[in-house]
């Protein structure tokens, strides 16, 4: 088989949407940064990036200050699943965007309001994420008690 996955990678400086036409991919976060003032105020690194960090648009970081508190410290071992969603427009156009559809450290769906064009908001459902925790982390009865 010759796999024509390579040749279609995006050349940039960040996750895109073109990145996730495989499929969803589920991030585990090792650290957020934060620019206020600039186009793309908030970068997202995770686990096995690539030098590739996810730059939520603000929909986006408004579901995760919704569902985890304004503190990104907390962020740091919580994982989203994100996947491309063709519908997003960007003047005008539908290009395609990022959207989170899973996050850990949530009960139960996630229902928000956002703005879907300048005047009109839609309704957004994230759904909770189980993941099992990484070996260091699950606590062994007796050992790490």
């Amino acid at each position: 088989m010759s796999d024509m996955s390579s040749v279609i990678e995006p050349k940039v400086d960040q996750l895109t949407a073109d990145h996730l036409l495989g499929g969803p991919r589920t991030l585990r976060i090792t650290d957020v940064a934060i620019r206020p003032g600039t186009e793309q105020p908030v970068t997202i690194s995770y686990a096995d990036d690539n030098g590739l960090p996810w730059r939520p648009c603000k929909s986006m970081s408004r579901v995760l200050v919704k569902a985890w508190g304004p503190d990104a410290n907390t962020y740091k071992g919580r994982c989203v699943t994100v996947y491309r969603d063709d519908k997003v427009k960007w003047g005008g156009l539908e290009v395609g965007g990022i959207r989170i559809s899973h996050l850990t450290h949530i009960e139960r769906d996630l229902v928000l309001a956002l703005t879907e064009k300048k005047g009109s908001k839609k309704p957004f459902i994230v759904k909770p994420l189980k993941i099992d925790a990484p070996a260091e982390d699950k606590v062994t009865p007796g050992v790490n008690a």
